[in-house]
C-alpha cells in the first residue's frame, strides 16, 4: 500500500509559531502518510490524536527497536538515544530512578528558588537599560541553572553546558560535523562529574544516580551518563529555553490576549497549557517508533518494521479533540496536549518545565506593564534546528 502513496519531504513549511496547513488536510484526507526526512528511510506520519497515542503508547511499537535502524531522522549522523531508545522494562526502571527527583513535593519545595532566580535575572536586565533579549537574558540561563543546580553541576560551568546543549539541538550540527566533539566532550564532563561524586558523595541529583548505580540498582555507567548528560541537561534545558520566548511572542502578537493575562493573573496554569497546546516547540514529528507487528489504521497497515513518526504539534490542533483548535483559549480546560509527548516516553521533567514557564512568564507581565517589541516584529529573530524551533532573539523593551 505504501508505494502507491505519495511520499512527502518533511517537515513541512514552517514560519514563526505556525503549523503547516498540510497537517490540516493530511489529518482530514490521509492521517497515516508517508514522508522522507532529510536523512533515514521513509516513514510513516500519524497527524490525528488518538493514532498519535497509539504509536506512543501501545506495545506493538517500539523504540528499541529502532536502533541501530536507518531511523529518519533531521541529522546526517545518529545520535545515541540513551533513554529514549529503550523500552519497558528497562526503560521503565529508569524512570523510577530519576523520577525520585520530580516528585511534586520536591518540585514545590523548587518553585520559590525558581521564582528568586527569575526575579535575579529581571533585575539584571533592567539595570543594563531599557531593553533586553529575552532568549540571552532569561530564556536560555533560567533552564540552564535549574537543571545544572538539580544536578549539582558547578556554577562557573553553567555557561559551557548552555553551550553545548544549544549545539546538540541547533542546525550546526545537521550534517554532523560537529556533533561528535560537543556530544564527546558532554559526555567526558559528565563522567569527571561522576568520578568526583564517587569520591565525594553529595545529596544532588547526580550523587542519587551514582549511589544507585553502584549500590547495584542495575544502572549501567553508559546509562548514568546518558541520563545525566543529553537526557536531564539537554533535555530539561531546551524546551524551556524554546518555549518561553515563543509565548512571549504568541502574547506580543496577540494583544488582547496579553490583556487578559494581565488582567486576570490566575488564569496563568490554563494559560500555560493553552500555549504549550497552541505553539509548536518541536521542529519536526521525532524518535520514530518501529512496528513490531502489522498494524491497521483505518485504510492503512503499518507493517511490521516500518517507522512512524508521531506528530505531536499535529495532534495538538486536531478538531475532533479540541473545540476551535486554531483559536487561543487561555480558559481551555480540559486540555489533554500532548507537547509533552505521551505514553512511557512522556517527558519526565514536564512538572518542572511547567514551574519555571509559569514563574516566568508571571514575573514578566508584573515587572514590564508596557512591553513590546524593541525592533518590531519583524526584528524577531528564528531558528529551526534539528530538534526544537523558535526565537534566537527576541529584543522587548518596557
Amino acid at each position: 500500500m505504501s508505494s502507491r502513496r505519495t511520499v512527502r519531504a518533511y517537515p513541512f513549511d514552517m514560519h514563526e509559531i505556525s503549523v503547516s496547513e498540510q497537517y490540516q488536510a493530511l489529518q482530514r484526507d490521509e492521517p497515516m502518510s508517508r514522508v522522507q526526512m532529510p536523512f533515514g528511510e521513509p516513514a510513516w506520519l500519524a497527524t490525528k490524536y488518538a493514532d498519535v497515542k497509539v504509536v506512543t503508547t501501545d506495545q506493538r511499537f517500539s523504540r528499541e527497536l529502532a536502533q541501530g535502524l536507518d531511523q529518519p531522522r533531521m541529522r546526517r549522523q545518529q545520535m545515541g538515544d540513551g533513554i529514549m531508545g529503550m523500552d519497558p522494562p528497562d526503560h521503565s526502571r529508569l524512570r523510577r530512578l530519576v523520577g525520585k527527583a520530580f516528585t511534586a513535593r520536591r518540585l514545590e519545595q523548587m518553585r520559590e528558588g525558581v521564582r528568586d532566580l527569575v526575579n535575579r535575572l529581571l533585575d539584571d536586565m533592567v539595570a543594563h537599560g531599557d531593553s533586553a533579549d529575552l532568549v540571552e537574558d532569561l530564556a536560555r540561563p533560567l533552564p540552564v541553572t535549574v537543571i545544572c543546580d538539580l544536578l549539582g553541576v558547578p556554577r562557573e560551568d553553567h555557561k559551557i553546558f548552555s553551550e553545548w546543549t544549544q549545539a546538540l539541538v541547533s542546525d550546526a550540527t545537521a550534517k554532523g560535523d560537529v556533533l561528535d566533539v560537543y556530544g564527546d566532550q558532554l559526555d567526558d564532563y559528565v563522567a569527571g562529574l561522576v568520578a568526583q561524586r564517587r569520591e565525594e558523595p553529595t545529596d544532588d541529583l547526580l550523587g542519587a544516580l551514582v549511589y544507585a548505580r553502584d549500590a547495584g540498582d542495575k544502572l549501567t555507567e553508559n546509562e548514568l551518563i546518558s541520563i545525566a548528560g543529553a537526557g536531564l541537561l539537554t533535555g530539561g534545558v531546551e524546551t524551556v529555553s524554546t518555549a518561553l520566548p515563543s509565548f512571549v511572542f504568541t502574547l506580543l502578537t496577540h494583544p488582547e490576549l496579553l490583556a487578559r493575562l494581565r488582567a486576570d493573573p490566575d488564569l496563568m496554569p490554563t494559560a500555560i497549557e493553552e500555549l504549550l497546546r497552541y505553539v509548536p516547540i518541536n521542529t519536526a514529528a521525532m524518535f520514530a517508533r518501529y512496528a513490531t507487528e502489522d498494524v491497521r489504521f483505518g485504510d492503512v497497515v503499518v507493517r511490521a518494521g516500518d517507522p512512524v513518526l508521531p506528530a505531536l504539534h499535529a495532534a495538538n490542533r486536531d478538531p475532533e479533540v479540541f473545540a476551535d483548535p486554531e483559536r487561543i483559549d487561555l480558559a481551555r480546560s480540559p486540555n489533554p496536549h500532548l507537547a509533552f509527548g505521551h505514553g512511557p516516553h512522556h517527558c519526565i521533567g514536564a512538572q518542572l518545565a511547567r514551574l519555571e514557564l509559569q514563574e516566568a512568564l508571571k514575573a514578566i507581565l508584573a515587572r514590564f506593564p508596557e512591553m513590546r517589541f524593541a525592533d518590531g516584529r519583524e526584528g524577531v529573530k528564528w531558528e529551526y534546528g534539528v530538534i526544537v524551533r523558535g526565537p534566537s532573539l527576541l529584543r522587548v523593551t518596557w
